[in-house]
């Protein structure tokens, strides 16, 4: 290891959400002297990139950060924004991690056995880099959003708080993953005239056979099969079910909100002369989502006759509407503001080092990468289910940091 100085550590963390405060709670409880650089503020997506009623859809008990695990009155409850960030704040001032906020790092890469990482604020060196920036970086719309008419208000669901924030008139949401769901059903319940552009994402179950489907699945062991497994690799790249919390946690059922008045399509396709054009695949859509949900409850109920569970009777669900045509367009002067819940472009221009695949996405395992002391941490299905959420987001940062002592010993024994 190189020579120590006043701008080296033992380790630098690149990001300070969860996962980077978790990489540095195992590395403070290892003795290992590091800095987490975070580029805004630590937790700053949970306070400035959610809206109002924000709600987390994963159960209270679910929450299980470093020595932090939920201790509330509502293990089987859901959180809602203000309780969400009282959990983090909470996190911060008990671990009080050496973090330098407002801290960009501009640049990672390796230098003889060390790392140098360029920052806003200066340069530095450290033994080893976690990269926990996750792969929510820049807002993504799709590049038709440019031909949106100009009267016609335009956001990304990072941007949205309120249906009281936008202006009157009928919204579109593009996007019906877990953030897109629920921000048109926040809509919806707010009186709002809703059309939602709908996508490939699976649906669940809140509730099924008298317990949260969440607590069912645990019980089989979804959350504990890993990507190592066959044919789990593929996961990474998945939407996430939608479902919700909110006021104690229900289904959200596209079908049904289309019988209370909500407008459906398919995938967008292009937007011209002042018109949404959609894909024939809302049909589709739909089906597959009802697919995957019966499947999750086929999968409880497999469980519960196996192990003879005394439970509720099982149910398979049947559509309560089905659109009777595909609709082909949309004219967006009819319309007040669009929505685009399109997800994120993940930014690692920053790591100078050839760790990526060709779609830019980091090759590793279980965020050890090919890069001796580089490691990712904080993304979906890094090794399970629970991988950046907050019930495994702190396994996988005491994996790595042991990966990194290792390396240590290692090392030092050879030298």
């Amino acid at each position: 290891m190189p020579a120590r100085s006043e701008n080296h550590y033992g380790a630098v963390v690149v990001g300070g959400g969860q996962a980077g405060l978790s990489v540095s709670a195992h590395l403070a409880q290892a003795g290992v002297d590091h800095v987490v650089f975070e580029k805004k503020t630590a937790m700053h997506k949970w306070r400035e990139e959610r809206w109002d009623n924000f709600c987390l859809v994963t159960p209270n008990w679910q929450c299980q950060l470093p020595d932090h695990p939920y201790d509330g009155a509502d293990p089987h409850g859901f959180m809602v924004k203000p309780e969400i960030l009282a959990y983090l704040d909470a996190f911060r001032a008990k671990l009080d991690p050496p973090i330098q906020e407002h801290t960009e790092v501009t640049a990672v890469e390796r230098v003889g056995e060390a790392f140098r990482i360029e920052t806003a604020q200066g340069a530095y060196t450290a033994d080893a880099v976690f990269l926990a920036t996750s792969l929510y970086g820049e807002p993504f719309a799709p590049r038709c959003a440019e031909r949106v008419p100009e009267n016609v208000s335009q956001l990304h669901s990072c941007d949205y708080r309120s249906s009281a924030a936008l202006p009157e008139g009928p919204v579109v949401v593009v996007g019906s993953g877990q953030s897109g769901a629920q921000i048109a059903e926040d809509l919806h319940l707010a009186g709002r005239d809703v059309h939602l552009v709908t996508g490939n994402a699976p649906r669940c179950a809140r509730f099924y056979r008298g317990r949260d489907v969440v607590d069912w699945l645990w019980d089989v062991g979804q959350y504990a099969i890993t990507v190592a497994a066959e044919g789990m690799g593929r996961k990474r790249h998945e939407t996430n079910h939608y479902l919700t919390g909110r006021d104690g946690g229900r289904d959200i059922d596209l079908r049904a909100f289309a019988l209370k008045g909500m407008k459906l399509y398919g995938r967008l396709d292009d937007i011209r002369a002042g018109k949404m054009r959609f894909a024939p695949n809302l049909i589709k859509n739909l089906n597959e989502a009802d697919r995957v949900y019966n499947g999750i409850n086929a999968l409880i109920d497999r469980h519960i006759q196996e192990k003879g569970i005394s439970a509720p009777e099982g149910s398979v669900y049947s559509p309560v509407w089905s659109p009777d045509h595909e609709p082909a367009e949309l004219d967006l002067n009819s319309v007040a503001a669009i929505i685009w819940a399109t997800g994120f472009t993940p930014d690692w221009s920053f790591v100078r080092e050839p760790i990526f695949d060709g779609t830019g996405y980091p090759i590793q395992r279980r965020g050890v990468t090919h890069a001796p002391g580089l490691y990712v941490i904080g993304l979906p299905w890094l090794w399970t289910w629970g991988s950046g959420r907050f019930l495994s987001v702190g396994r996988d940062a005491e994996h790595l940091v042991g990966v990194e002592l290792a390396r240590r010993r290692m090392s030092a024994a050879a030298a």
